[in-house]
């Protein structure tokens, strides 16, 4: 890269920032998911949804680092010929499918003793490979309890350091080639925020070079289609005059929202907080079904109005909000009176 085309980095916590929009959400190692890995990571689809998610983007098309189909106990061992019956979809136990033991009356009804030999002949083991063959045909995560005399944890399959979590949820799941056009439509989306080069000066980068990277990245996102300002607008990621705004509240976003870390309760703060006051927004919710990590359905906003919408969506979160704020009167004026009302009783 010649000295003319060369472009400053991001500040660090912006370039993690950045890059973690290709991760997947945090998982417990008491969950069967793995913790905050590349989107494109094998994915975990339930028996149930796999005609609908077989084929990622279509059909022909496939996942780049496999699949593992979660069958239930309780269907496979009640149907007749379940072996035959998943064959016919293209799946088979030990090779791209697995049992998932949930439930502790499905462990207690259906399993038979570990390393027993199955009817189809297969050894009923815990799975020990993301990759086929897994190495066995089940894997379970049943939490302990102390309702039962015997209700401790059990744990197969997945559950060590070096192979922690069997994969990730069907819904996160992105292709490299989408995780990076959606880094790129996001980084502008940063850029377009109306201080951004003021912003980015100040924490590191040159004047010179924050424009440079500005317009570098703007011209590849129109190259690469991902710069359509209309379909930006319609999906409330921009306003009428191209800033970059909050997609529920519809306010201006300041590109020093993205390095400020929020702010915390008096009394309830933690030292090692690392949330900033602008995260990663899905305009539609997430689903299976439908792969929503991709452009034009990303975008940022603040991370109140991230928990507050959650993953209901944007508009049945406003459908509320607007129940909520009819509920307790259509003005300033009604809203500070029972403030008010609320101080003087609190108080009593």
């Amino acid at each position: 890269m010649t000295a003319r085309n060369r472009v400053e980095k991001l500040p660090p916590l912006l370039e993690r920032k950045l890059y973690k929009t290709g991760q997947t959400r945090g998982a417990s190692v008491r969950e069967i998911y793995q913790n905050r890995v590349s989107r494109n990571s094998t994915v975990l689809i339930p028996h149930a949804f796999w005609e609908q998610c077989k084929a990622p983007y279509g059909p022909g098309q496939t996942y780049e680092n496999g699949f593992i189909v979660l069958v239930e106990p309780s269907w496979y061992f009640t149907a007749t010929d379940p072996d035959e019956l998943l064959n016919q979809q293209g799946l088979r136990l030990g090779t791209n499918a697995l049992l998932l033991f949930l439930k502790r009356s499905d462990l207690v009804r259906f399993a038979p003793a570990i390393d027993s030999t199955l009817p189809n002949g297969m050894t009923f083991t815990a799975a020990t490979s993301r990759i086929a063959p897994l190495g066995g045909v089940l894997f379970s995560r049943i939490h302990s309890t102390t309702a039962l005399s015997n209700g401790r944890a059990v744990v197969h399959g997945f559950d060590e350091t070096s192979i922690r979590g069997a994969g990730i949820r069907v819904y996160e799941y992105a292709s490299s080639e989408m995780i990076g056009a959606a880094r790129l439509q996001l980084e502008c989306l940063i850029w377009m925020s109306h201080d951004s080069v003021k912003v980015m000066s100040s924490e590191g980068m040159t004047e010179a070079g924050a424009t440079h990277r500005r317009n570098v990245q703007l011209a590849n996102a129109v190259a690469a289609g991902l710069l359509d300002l209309s379909r930006l607008r319609e999906a409330r990621m921009i306003d009428d005059n191209g800033n970059t705004i909050c997609p529920l509240c519809l306010d201006k976003i300041s590109a020093a929202g993205f390095l400020k870390r929020e702010e915390q309760a008096e009394g309830r703060a933690v030292y090692d907080l690392t949330v900033t006051e602008l995260s990663l927004f899905h305009i539609d919710e997430l689903r299976i079904g439908k792969l929503q990590h991709r452009p034009y359905n990303l975008s940022w906003g603040h991370h109140f109005c991230n928990i507050v919408v959650k993953d209901a969506g944007i508009i049945p979160t406003l459908e509320w909000m607007k129940r909520v704020v009819d509920n307790n009167g259509h003005s300033w004026k009604e809203l500070e009176k029972r403030k008010a009302l609320i101080e003087k009783t609190v108080e009593m």
